[in-house]
């Protein structure tokens, strides 16, 4: 009578290996960014204190101190020195995206955002659905009447909100991760605008001829409505 080898169990089955044990730390950075993925914690709040998150996460204080320090060098979070921790990005990718819009100069900036944006209008023209065609008419008109209001502050967080959400609408999780990584050089911008005296968002077609293009499927059109939006931001940067 023969023996079982020696790489399967007694049922005749191979073993399957045992994972090696993880970390505490990456552990811990593992449910972190879990909080932030699945929206627990929204970009710009401010996580909760160590105690508590020791105790939810059953850790001690340098373990957690170890696992924040990790995503606060990917851009995730922001660890701010007497007022406690931000969350600054909602992925690793768009941390990073953000970092390295900063190193770079406006023109280098504006140039990608010309491929992302464009890229964007065309995707979500091909693939949005009309409740998503009616949440961009919906943060259009909250960012006019933003700006109608004399809340400028709000109406370039609305306008940022409106074009990523172009960017959602195109259904490619990696692009609007990239996209998001412009948001502090996008609201710069668009406050940078907001002090010519001739501007007016309510008097400008373009983010409704955007919408009226994604609604009918019509790529081209929604590309050439981008493309003048960003010539006369460039114009006005």
């Amino acid at each position: 009578m023969s023996t079982p080898h020696a790489g399967a169990s007694q049922s005749g089955s191979p073993k399957q290996p045992v994972p090696p044990k993880q970390p505490r730390a990456a552990v811990v950075v593992q449910r972190l960014r879990e909080q932030v993925t699945s929206g627990v914690w929204a970009v710009g709040e401010r996580i909760p204190k160590e105690a508590e998150l020791m105790e939810l996460l059953g850790v001690s204080r340098g373990t957690l101190r170890e696992g924040v320090k990790a995503l606060s060098h990917a851009g995730m979070l922001e660890v701010r020195q007497g007022d406690g921790t931000y969350v600054r990005a909602r992925s690793e990718l768009e941390g990073t995206a953000s970092r390295s819009v900063r190193e770079h100069t406006a023109a280098h900036v504006f140039e990608v955002r010309q491929v992302l944006d464009t890229q964007a209008a065309r995707l979500a023209s091909e693939r949005a659905t009309g409740d998503g065609v009616r949440e961009l008419q919906r943060i259009l008109d909250a960012a006019l009447a933003a700006w109608d209001a004399g809340r400028v502050e709000e109406w370039a967080e609305l306008d940022w909100e409106f074009h990523r959400g172009v960017a959602r609408l195109s259904e490619n999780p990696l692009l609007e991760e990239l996209y998001s990584g412009f948001a502090g050089a996008f609201k710069r911008d668009l406050m940078n605008q907001s002090v010519h005296p001739d501007f007016d968002p309510s008097l400008q077609p373009g983010h409704q001829d955007l919408i009226a293009a994604i609604a009918s499927g019509d790529p081209e059109t929604a590309e050439h409505s981008v493309r003048c939006g960003l010539i006369i931001a460039e114009s006005r940067s």
